[in-house]
């Protein structure tokens, strides 16, 4: 509720009629699990999010956390995910993304 970015992307899905199932990262966290299911095979360092504070004091840009210590950190720090996590089927969009928002709603 207070992710602008959410909002934002909740407010255009809802628009082209996507049904949406919402979950706030702040009070109902990922799990190490489920964010280790939900990276799957993709580059963990999508979804840190590049704007936490957590991650520009740790200077991750310049030295990313391993796969497991991104894992860990995001499971016991939202913030640091990058967020919305939109998710349709196989397909997974991080952030607001209005051309990948529209191939899911066609």
């Amino acid at each position: 509720p207070t992710c602008t970015t959410c909002r934002k992307s909740k407010a255009y899905l809802e628009k082209r009629g996507a049904n949406l199932e919402l979950r706030n990262l702040d009070t109902e966290r990922l799990s190490e699990s489920e964010l280790d299911k939900l990276i799957g095979k993709r580059d963990h360092r999508e979804f840190l999010n590049t704007r936490n504070e957590l991650y520009r004091s740790r200077k991750m840009k310049d030295n990313p956390p391993s796969r497991a210590e991104a894992i860990q950190l995001m499971a016991t720090n939202p913030n640091l995910i990058r967020r919305p996590v939109t998710i349709s089927g196989a397909q997974i969009i991080l952030g607001y993304d209005e051309p990948g928002f529209k191939k899911l709603t066609a």
